[in-house]
């Protein structure tokens, strides 16, 4: 299951281009041919914006609104294809589907555009899937992300004037929804063999060389290497060389650098 989910391709930075590529790909066909698919992004609570819910993400205002969504939606979504790949196209495709749909309900009437909900939904899932996987490296990606673009939350709330606060926040609570609904589609811990249920410290080849009270035992009797030799020789040892310590000292009594 890990090594499902853990495993580099060219896909894992291809698609994330692709996509990147698409979004300006519109935007110069808007600047080259003087159109404007603004009044194709989502108008909340009225039947012709909800073509927005699946365009919107598409469109952007400007090149610098473009540019702010660039580099957050290839980062995330990179981390997406790498980290959670058998669920990486659902999580994009249900992402912009359901905070497009929750914007449409909840944001004011304007037109909503940009890829930012997608956003959020990337950085909500990421976040809230480690906490809940119990994996070490979905947890170290949750708090690289929190360290990234954990201010971004402060943007769900109606802080600025112009900014579709309502794409935000939908897009956080998609994000937690999906990590909640795939809670069970992601990378297993890898259980060495003694966190086992069936494990049996008898079985163990390493641990039959000591007795109950931790002392070491050369060749027990009941390995293939014990035998008569195990039963009989009973008072070998194990001889440990160490090198006295004024033996790694240097002419004028200090610390040699270099040690043996």
């Amino acid at each position: 299951m890990e090594q499902q989910h853990f495993k580099f391709s060219t896909r894992v930075i291809a698609y994330p281009i692709l996509f990147i590529l698409t979004l300006w790909l519109v935007f110069w066909f808007e600047v080259r041919f003087g159109f404007n698919f603004s009044k194709f992004g989502i108008y909340p609570r009225t039947l012709s914006g909800l073509i927005g819910v699946v365009l919107s993400p598409f469109i952007h205002g400007d090149i610098e609104h473009l540019y702010h969504n660039t580099i957050p939606l290839f980062v995330l979504s990179m981390a997406l294809f790498y980290f959670y790949k058998p669920i990486a196209w659902r999580v994009l495709f249900l992402g912009i589907l359901l905070s497009g749909f929750l914007t449409w309900c909840i944001g004011r009437p304007s037109y909503h555009i940009g890829a930012s909900g997608l956003i959020y939904v990337l950085v909500s899932f990421t976040f809230f899937k480690g906490v809940f996987a119990k994996h070490f490296r979905l947890i170290a990606l949750s708090l690289l992300v929190v360290f990234l673009y954990g201010s971004m939350v402060w943007y769900t709330f109606p802080i600025e004037e112009g900014i579709s606060w309502e794409g935000h926040l939908a897009g956080l609570i998609s994000g937690f929804l999906f990590a909640l609904f795939f809670r069970k589609q992601i990378a297993k811990p890898k259980r060495y063999v003694w966190e086992q249920e069936n494990y049996n410290p008898d079985d163990d080849p390493f641990l039959r060389h000591f007795d109950e009270d931790g002392n070491f035992i050369d060749a027990p009797s009941n390995s293939p290497e014990g035998g008569e030799l195990g039963n009989t020789d009973s008072n070998r040892t194990v001889n440990y060389i160490f090198k006295p310590r004024s033996q790694g000292l240097n002419d004028e009594g200090k610390d040699s650098p270099f040690g043996g």
